[in-house]
């Protein structure tokens, strides 16, 4: 079965290899900004959706698209990737100390359905001193990533812990990525 991910990034590419999964990229063409009013929830879905949408043609009908989109959480303000160092600087001391949430909105298209979930996974950092920040901004590539880290890089020493899915704080939940799949009637493994 033909596999396409309506994303650009590599980490989302990873993951779905590690469970057998190899799929085409097509980079979607969508705008990601939160409208006036707009809820978390409907910012999310609706991202996650048009993202999918944007390179779902009649060609991909026999075909799974997955589209997907990861948001950071601060007291229910969206944390976007940082425009610069500086930026980041401000996000990662936003963030010390705290618990933030990390949210996945996944949709999978499969013969003219869309199936959409979110996953939610509450993340708790340590404090951070200036020594470390300073470290961290010189050595990590931090500027495509929501909330300025990757769980994955070296901002894990930060990480006190997490309560949800690991995968999903990395950019995609595979367990309930494989979940909607079955509901799909799309089998993995035989």
């Amino acid at each position: 079965m033909r596999v396409i991910l309506a994303s650009s990034s590599p980490r989302r590419r990873e993951l779905l290899k590690l469970v057998g999964i190899d799929p085409e990229i097509i980079s979607p063409a969508t705008d990601e900004t939160q409208l006036p009013g707009e809820s978390v929830e409907e910012f999310l879905r609706r991202v996650t959706i048009a993202k999918g949408k944007s390179v779902y043609k009649s060609a991909f009908f026999d075909s799974v698209l997955i589209s997907s989109d990861t948001i950071v959480l601060l007291d229910e303000r969206v944390i976007g990737k940082p425009r610069n160092s500086e930026d980041a600087r401000r996000i990662l001391e936003d963030l010390a100390g705290t618990m933030h949430e990390v949210w996945t909105g996944v949709a999978v298209f499969s013969r003219g359905e869309i199936l959409y979930d979110v996953s939610k996974t509450n993340v708790y950092f340590n404090s951070i001193s200036a020594e470390e920040l300073d470290f961290y901004l010189e050595n990590e590539n931090y500027m495509d990533k929501a909330g300025a880290y990757a769980i994955q890089g070296k901002a894990s020493v930060f990480i006190e812990k997490i309560e949800g899915c690991f995968f999903n704080v990395m950019g995609f939940p595979l367990n309930m990525f494989y979940g909607m799949l079955k509901q799909l009637g799309v089998v993995l493994y035989r």
